[in-house]
């Protein structure tokens, strides 16, 4: 124990509090894709349905940053669960008797409440870590790694518990419980939080939450293509797919196509979260330094695009649902997991290793916006995409937007290594 890293009681606990947050988060998008796509929403109605969410998350990222600062980061991580209890207790509230556009405005409303819990919760728990972490060697990478890695799969977790939870009990008592679990959460977290965050600065502007560092901005930019390139398949075209090819339309057939659905978003979620508490042993981070990691990503960003051309090729000869096509998706899409995986977690350091401390909320708020806007290009791509031409537009739209994140990595600069830097 005398070899305890100081800080590590505050990092385990903004850990716990993230993985309760991030649980009942990918359990709700499952739950709201799955009732609302067997209700008979389109894909792009479907796509609507987290427009908000997106959204949300952009506003919130570039003001959290600030917020954090001026009020302190326990402040706005309490604030996160707390806005997320409130948005699954209104969620509970839908009426099955309303018009579609009602139902659609009321679900865009909660999950835009949602998203700015998630992205309050996730800047907190990110910033915490640049904080928190040891200055030695490779400690930075490793504590960004495994919070970002074991996030992402309980994330997993919670697709495959929204998908149980729907079958089991039925969208509204899956709700309730849910709410209920996180609510008990957040008061063992207010109660036995340890020192150890900053409680804010009350000088704090909000123009600072602009960066003047051209390494931030590039890598948001970057992250902006990333994360599009991830959900323009994600969150409709492929769940929505497989549900065609596996349910028979009965209930019986729908409770299975769940399952099978939920499993394999769960799987692709914990590979993907695996992969990234692992990064730093996969790219050597302890051997090669910040310079050799940054002239890295843009590498792992052209490897991470072949996956969708291969995919997009598969489709189209394909001709239409096929069992070895589908199986080619499962297993194509792994790899993709994978490969993204390590570019995810490559962009986690960096940005944490760019900033400065003293500006630490600013730049992870803003870099998260950037996040947060590429998941709305993707939502509505994903709609749209599948909508218009089903999977082959669908996944050659990934493949060219990972393609734009590798040209806008590879313009950072492995000499300056923060502002002013």
């Amino acid at each position: 124990m005398t070899d305890r890293p100081e800080g590590l009681s505050a990092y385990i606990a903004v850990t716990a509090a993230y993985w309760a947050f991030m649980l009942t988060d990918g359990a709700l998008r499952m739950l709201v894709l799955l009732h609302f796509h067997t209700l008979g929403f389109s894909p792009v109605q479907l796509a609507y349905l987290f427009v908000l969410y997106e959204i949300a998350g952009m506003v919130t990222n570039l003001s959290a940053g600030w917020i954090a600062a001026r009020f302190g980061l326990t402040a706005t991580l309490y604030a996160g669960l707390g806005i997320q209890v409130m948005a699954l207790l209104a969620l509970a509230q839908l009426d099955p008797g309303w018009s579609v556009a009602a139902s659609v405005a009321f679900v865009m409303a909660v999950q835009g409440a949602s998203g700015v819990a998630k992205d309050l919760a996730k800047m907190s728990s990110k910033s915490a870590v640049k904080l928190l972490a040891p200055a030695q060697g490779d400690g930075l990478f490793r504590w960004v790694a495994v919070l970002t890695g074991s996030k992402n799969a309980v994330k997993g977790l919670g697709f495959l518990l929204g998908a149980a939870l729907l079958g089991l009990f039925g969208f509204t008592a899956a709700v309730f419980g849910m709410a209920a679990a996180l609510a008990v959460i957040l008061g063992a977290v207010v109660v036995f939080m340890p020192a150890g965050l900053p409680r804010g600065r009350k000088g704090a502007k909000f123009s600072e939450v602009f960066s003047d560092s051209a390494n931030v901005n590039w890598l948001s930019a970057a992250r902006v293509f990333l994360f599009g390139a991830r959900d323009v398949w994600f969150v409709v075209g492929i769940p929505v797919y497989f549900y065609a090819v596996l349910s028979d339309g009965s209930e019986a057939g729908d409770r299975a196509a769940f399952f099978m659905i939920g499993t394999f978003m769960a799987v692709w979620i914990i590979l993907y979260g695996a992969v990234q508490a692992g990064a730093p042993r996969i790219l050597r981070a302890k051997d090669r330094g910040e310079a050799a990691l940054v002239r890295a990503v843009r590498g792992w960003a052209l490897a991470l695009a072949v996956v969708p051309v291969v995919l997009t090729v598969a489709v189209a000869l394909a001709g239409g649902a096929a069992p070895w096509l589908t199986a080619t998706l499962v297993a194509g899409l792994l790899v993709f997991g994978a490969l993204f995986a390590v570019n995810s977690s490559l962009h986690s350091y960096l940005i944490l290793a760019f900033t400065r401390a003293e500006r630490v909320t600013m730049d992870v708020g803003f870099y998260y916006m950037a996040n947060a806007g590429g998941r709305l290009l993707g939502t509505v791509l994903s709609g749209l995409t599948y909508q218009l031409a089903g999977l082959p537009l669908t996944l050659g739209t990934a493949a060219a937007m990972v393609a734009l994140s590798a040209l806008m990595a590879g313009r950072l600069d492995a000499v300056a290594s923060a502002p002013g830097g």
